[in-house]
């Protein structure tokens, strides 16, 4: 079972079907049925190493609501799950650089299995936070599951213990990413057209 589908090397194929957000154009870059597939293998992956265990979801709002929920439901184990809320884009395309917590988790994460469930790390800046955020609860491990990476994007040393999808340092939107609060509705991922 693969640990990660890599992307960025592999030529992005137009497709038929483009969307238009903000005046900005985005081709379809990953389909509802690939995207599907993936989740449920990474959620396999999961069972598999959790076994006999019930592991804590902490989902990163608003983006990864959707990818948390397919996820969990990918899962054939008990788990439970929990919700931070953080802010480093606002309506831009590119990360502020600053993070911001908006809403905390609720949950008590000591001596708990805790795996965090991101829907993209790119800058790697608000993974950061999040871990350190979470060592302050003192679980017993703390895993990284996130359905896309910008490998390219990435400055700290950073471990992502699940990974769907590698991807080109592009902007995406779909499957809860959003672009200023909008597009997170789409079942497919797009890709920022740059040729546009």
């Amino acid at each position: 079972m693969p640990s990660t589908r890599d992307l960025t090397a592999a030529p992005v194929e137009p497709g038929d079907a483009t969307v238009s957000y903000r005046g900005d154009r985005f081709r379809r870059y990953l389909d509802a049925d690939t995207i599907r597939t993936r989740v449920q293998e990474m959620g396999r992956q999961i069972g598999d190493q959790y076994a006999g265990q019930n592991p804590i979801l902490v989902s990163v709002l608003n983006g990864a609501f959707m990818f948390t929920a397919d996820l969990m439901r990918a899962l054939d184990i008990d788990c439970e799950i929990d919700f931070i809320k953080l802010s480093s884009y606002g309506a831009a395309k590119v990360s502020s650089g600053e993070v911001h917590e908006l809403k905390s988790i609720d949950a008590d994460l000591e001596g708990r299995e805790v795996i965090i469930v991101e829907d993209i790390v790119d800058t790697g800046l608000t993974m950061e936070f999040i871990k350190d955020r979470l060592r302050e609860y003192s679980p017993a491990s703390l895993r990284v599951a996130t359905l896309l990476h910008k490998p390219e994007a990435t400055e700290p040393d950073l471990t992502l213990d699940y990974v769907g999808f590698q991807i080109p340092d592009l902007f995406v939107i779909g499957y809860g990413l959003d672009y200023g609060q909008l597009a997170r509705n789409l079942g497919d991922i797009y890709i920022l057209d740059d040729s546009a």
